[in-house]
């Protein structure tokens, strides 16, 4: 390969050019004296210790000492290649932490500012915390709700004995509830929601399946949206969240959004025959 090419290869992997010249001039393999690697990598010979000195304290050169001078010589590449990427991988998740750690902060100061405004804003609510109150604040609007639910729900396992209760308590006072649930790649998993789905349907509740992606959002009488913002479930419990946005149009927009989807998405008898 072209040495020039392989010097900017080297340089946007961190290497500086002088770094770059004397790496490719000691993989010759031969021991060399810090002349000698000056000279053939045609660079200043003040540069050279402080480069070779930094080589030595990575571990991709051995430093040789002989009677008179100390030569020079690469270690394996293969080795070096391992020392690289240990480095990048420590720098990485480094970085990461420190990401995840400053935009943590920022959203405590969101939510610490979102809090002490006044008016509208009021009716856009970010919650935070552990999987049972966030549950609980949706329950709020479940059992508030007098009309009509409507939900896109993305993979889970769902709580049937809970989920129908509430629903048929909905309906038999007169509610309508239509949900999409999100099918997955797990044919277990998809198994046991359509069992579920089954028992909803019996119980009176309007069910479709999903085979594309869907947001976790639900709309509350055409009023309120609740939408779950943990979608990552790397995210501990106590740091997941959800928004919920007590606005009609908004809700209308949302209401627009899950028909668009009722529409696209299958009846279960229809996904059961596409599978047999």
């Amino acid at each position: 390969m072209n040495k020039e090419i392989l010097i900017e290869r080297l340089k946007t992997l961190g290497f500086k050019e002088y770094e770059s010249k004397v790496l490719i001039v000691l993989l010759g393999g031969t021991p060399m004296s810090a002349s000698e690697i000056a000279k053939e990598a045609k660079i200043i010979r003040n540069s050279i210790y402080d480069i070779l000195k930094s080589f030595v304290e990575k571990g991709y050169c051995n430093e040789i000492e002989t009677n008179t001078i100390l030569n020079y010589q690469i270690i394996d590449p293969a080795i070096i290649l391992d020392k690289i990427t240990s480095d990048y991988k420590k720098n990485f998740n480094n970085k990461l932490l420190s990401l995840n750690e400053t935009f943590g902060e920022l959203q405590q100061i969101y939510k610490s500012e979102s809090s002490r405004s006044d008016g509208p804003d009021k009716n856009i609510q970010l919650i935070r915390g552990f999987n049972k109150h966030r549950v609980a604040r949706y329950m709020e609007l479940v059992n508030s709700s007098v009309k009509e639910i409507l939900g896109m729900y993305s993979p889970r396992r769902v709580v049937v004995e809970e989920l129908s209760r509430d629903a048929q308590r909905f309906i038999k006072d007169g509610g309508v509830i239509r949900s999409i649930y999100q099918l997955s790649d797990d044919s277990a998993l998809n198994a046991e929601l359509v069992e579920a789905c089954e028992l909803f349907q019996k119980g009176g509740e309007q069910v479709r399946l999903a085979p594309f992606k869907l947001p976790n959002i639900s709309v509350f009488d055409s009023e309120n949206v609740f939408i779950n913002l943990s979608a990552d479930k790397n995210v501990p419990k106590h740091k997941q969240a959800d928004l919920i946005i007590k606005n009609s149009d908004y809700a209308g927009h949302m209401k627009d959004l899950f028909n668009t989807y009722w529409e696209r998405s299958l009846k279960i008898e229809d996904y059961k025959k596409e599978k047999n």
